[in-house]
């Protein structure tokens, strides 16, 4: 069972505030289920532990955070469907790489019910669609509780990468569904069918079952909620 919070678009510090209070209350077993936050964030630059500061271009008005997942930078943006799963990998595989592996193939299976025809690159973690990238991973482990997640560009204007190099990855050229999925992706209800095509990835690729939940409802009320803040701008 796997408890899906469609919440909207929400400004990257509440998320990571959110999946950090989820993270705890599934360690601490208060989360009786595994949950899936799918969203949408204002524009925001993320950097992960392995981020170098040369592969942020410029800011501008950009609020950059430093966080604790894999990877290194990133954008998130309006028309990117992201994806924070907050699981317990006691209850599938105590694997970090098998993990990664899944969530690409619950992307990947997800982008064939949209019409795109998607694959992994060797080396990389992410998926991409005919040799440009259509989704960024990246995520953190502790306790083998997951959080942070993935990133898939639904209509998402490839441009507002600009200003990063996108996963570190030198020359790589982002994209969307709506770029890749045909007459299909320029029809209305997009971002609707991608967010249902993606659960349905997500199901087949882990195995369990998603029913629909309110946040409020997981959180337990004793699990303080405290917005972190932006890490500045260089």
């Amino acid at each position: 069972m796997v408890e899906v919070v469609g919440a909207g678009r929400v400004p990257y510090a509440t998320a990571l505030a959110w999946q950090r209070s989820l993270a705890q209350a599934r360690i601490a077993g208060r989360l009786a289920h595994d949950v899936l936050l799918l969203l949408e964030h204002p524009p925001v630059v993320t950097l992960g532990r392995t981020a170098r500061a040369a592969h942020l271009l410029r800011a501008d008005d950009i609020e950059v955070f430093e966080v604790e997942r894999g990877g290194d930078v990133t954008y998130h943006g309006p028309g990117q469907l992201v994806g924070y799963p907050i699981l317990d990998l006691a209850g599938y595989r105590r694997d970090l790489h098998w993990y990664l592996r899944t969530l690409e193939q619950a992307l990947i299976d997800g982008l064939a019910e949209l019409g795109v025809p998607a694959e992994r690159r060797a080396g990389y973690t992410g998926v991409w669609t005919r040799g440009r990238k259509i989704a960024s991973i990246g995520v953190h482990v502790k306790q083998w509780v997951t959080w942070h997640g993935f990133a898939l560009n639904v209509t998402t204007d490839p441009a507002q990468f600009a200003g990063i190099v996108p996963c570190g990855i030198p020359g790589v050229v982002m994209t969307a569904v709506a770029r890749e999925g045909g007459d299909a992706s320029r029809q209305p209800g997009l971002w609707a069918r991608a967010v249902a095509a993606v659960i349905s990835g997500f199901e087949r690729a882990f195995q369990v079952v998603a029913r629909p939940a309110d946040l409020n409802t997981l959180v337990p009320p004793d699990f303080a909620v405290r917005a972190p803040a932006p890490a500045g701008r260089p």
